[in-house]
């Protein structure tokens, strides 16, 4: 990598995810997280995250206070450690923003986030550089990733994240300063956007 672009400790958490279907050692376990936003569904094993997969949001909770508990609604039993470990953190981003800065992330474990690639490189410099409350263009994370010209392919990277919310993909924006698009919809994106500057502002 050039100039050791990840941490190696990061690089050597990432382990190459064997699909428990062909008979691998990959369990994989899910969780539905209850949260703010509707029911967020959690998937991963033993060694770690899998995928986020967000609510569909065609109508948003009112003001951005969080108002449902952020529970865990089914799978709750045998829990691996990184799932664990995304709970809380999700609960906290939710609830007490500022204790996610202390919190362990869960180690990801999916083959999107181990292959070096361009993307890999994006949502890792996202998770690194961008924090809570703060937003960046398509064009800045492609600077900040290392290849200015590539704010398309950012595009795609965000279009690509296995693990939205932790790894803020909604925190990327239009140059315009419009919000652009997103996996959990635009509605869920302006939400999240203004959670983060609510929270922050207290």
């Amino acid at each position: 990598l050039p100039g050791g672009a990840f941490p190696s400790t990061m690089a050597s958490r990432l382990v190459p995810k064997v699909n428990s279907k062909q008979g691998g050692s990959c369990k994989e376990k899910h969780v539905v997280l209850l949260s703010p936003v509707g029911k967020i569904e959690i998937s991963g094993c033993e060694t770690g995250l899998h995928e986020i997969k967000l609510p569909k949001m065609s109508v948003l909770p009112s003001g951005a206070e969080p108002s449902a508990a952020c529970e865990v609604c089914e799978g709750a039993e045998e829990m691996p450690e990184p799932l664990q470990q995304c709970t809380a953190w999700l609960r906290a981003y939710f609830w007490e923003p500022a204790a996610t800065g202390s919190l362990p992330l869960p180690a990801f474990h999916h083959p999107l986030l181990q292959r070096d690639s361009f993307t890999r490189q994006v949502l890792w410099t996202l998770l690194n550089d961008v924090k809570f409350g703060e937003a960046v263009s398509y064009k800045q994370l492609a600077d900040l990733a290392g290849n200015s010209r590539a704010a398309r392919a950012v595009g795609g990277a965000m279009r690509s994240n296995p693990i939205p919310i932790i790894i803020p993909c909604h925190r990327v924006i239009r140059s315009s300063g419009d919000t652009g698009s997103y996996g959990g919809g635009q509605l869920l994106k302006e939400w999240l956007l203004s959670h983060e500057k609510l929270q922050k502002e207290k």
